[in-house]
């Protein structure tokens, strides 16, 4: 019998102003607190969570930036400083680098760890893995992690006020949850209980963005929340975690291929992970010869929720950098989930057809 063994948050706050609970939570956890984050996020929470935590009665031993790649140098650098700072619970501020690099010195030093996003450009925040780099930012491994978050705040009025790109970001990415999870049923049809759950979970994420992501987009870009921010943040970190985490396998599929790709290009890799997968999910649709009226739908919702349409809003590559990026989009792995063989000359067109019809999306 195969095992199964699923690790996920033991506490998920979301809503207007959660952070006022995080002195509260940490003192059930730990009493010495060590902040890690990014330069930004710091400059952000750092007054609010030393507040809560001294209101708590909890030792803010430091704060320190987490080192800028989620790399094991850096991984190392903060585990011995934790030890020597002797903090009981590690509090990671700030995106999906930030995140993973919090939790990976956590598990490697066996310290709780609570995470605090300051942007929704990804579901790291909930996710029992660290995404790994080299010091240079190329890509090392998606390294497993022995334990989850212990918490996780997600308060929405400080992601409302994050710069809205980094929302279109969570949303095209979360979008791909339904996409590639789709895409990857066809050549490996959901027939366990935990596959089912994982493609239930996609499902709720796409409805859920293309009921309320143009709102919620359209709130943040006047640094204001709503209910429909509230929806799509738990579309964003729980129901894409969920889906992940049930998924037992494969479920990326040319979304992610395509971002693949635009890693090996200097002009498009820092656009925002999220962003290039977004635009991505259109190159899937087309690439499963989905009719001009279902991409001109999806095409629409992506507008509305700030996802690039075409590739000259992401840059403007050269012929040799454009055959580089298809030519690693074909052969990242993650394009062998497609249905049907994915060639150059096939993305090709794909991306030349979205080009096409994103003239007829006011």
């Amino acid at each position: 019998m195969s095992l199964q063994n699923l690790l996920f948050p033991a506490r998920v706050l979301r809503g207007a102003g959660v952070l006022r609970e995080l002195g509260t939570i940490c003192a059930g956890i730990g009493q010495r607190a060590l902040l890690i984050g990014g330069h930004q996020a710091l400059a952000a929470v750092e007054s609010p969570v030393r507040a809560r935590l001294l209101a708590a009665n909890v030792t803010l031993v430091a704060q320190t930036w987490f080192g800028g790649e989620t790399a094991i140098s850096q991984i190392n650098r903060l585990a011995d400083l934790a030890l020597d700072l002797q903090a009981d619970v590690l509090i990671g501020a700030g995106g999906g680098k930030a995140l993973d690099t919090v939790k990976a010195v956590g598990a490697q030093i066996g310290l709780p760890v609570i995470t605090l996003p300051t942007i929704a450009a990804t579901c790291s925040a909930v996710t029992p893995l660290s995404i790994r780099y080299d010091d240079n930012g190329n890509f090392l491994d998606i390294f497993p992690l022995p334990q989850a978050p212990a918490a996780v705040i997600i308060d929405s009025t400080l992601l409302a006020a994050a710069p809205p790109r980094w929302l279109a970001a969570g949303l095209g990415d979360t979008l791909a949850k339904w996409y590639e999870f789709r895409a990857v049923s066809a050549r490996h049809p959901a027939r366990a209980g935990s596959a089912r759950s994982s493609l239930a979970h996609s499902q709720i994420c796409y409805d859920v963005i293309a009921e309320h992501g143009p709102s919620a987009y359209a709130a943040v870009q006047h640094g204001a929340g709503n209910d429909a921010l509230d929806q799509v943040l738990d579309a964003i970190f729980t129901w894409a975690g969920l889906t992940s985490l049930m998924s037992n396998g494969a479920h990326a599929a040319a979304a992610h291929a395509i971002y693949e790709g635009f890693t090996f290009c200097d002009k498009t890799r820092d656009f925002g992970h999220g962003l290039l997968v977004g635009y991505g999910n259109l190159c899937l649709l087309a690439l499963e010869d989905r009719s001009d009226d279902e991409l001109l739908q999806e095409m629409r919702l992506a507008r509305a929720c700030g996802v690039p349409l075409t590739l000259a809003e992401i840059a403007v590559p050269d012929e040799d950098e454009l055959a580089l990026i298809v030519r690693e989009s074909v052969q990242a792995p993650d394009m062998a989930n497609m249905a049907a063989p994915v060639s150059e000359a096939r993305l090709l067109a794909a991306m030349q057809r979205v080009a096409a019809l994103a003239e007829q999306v006011i």
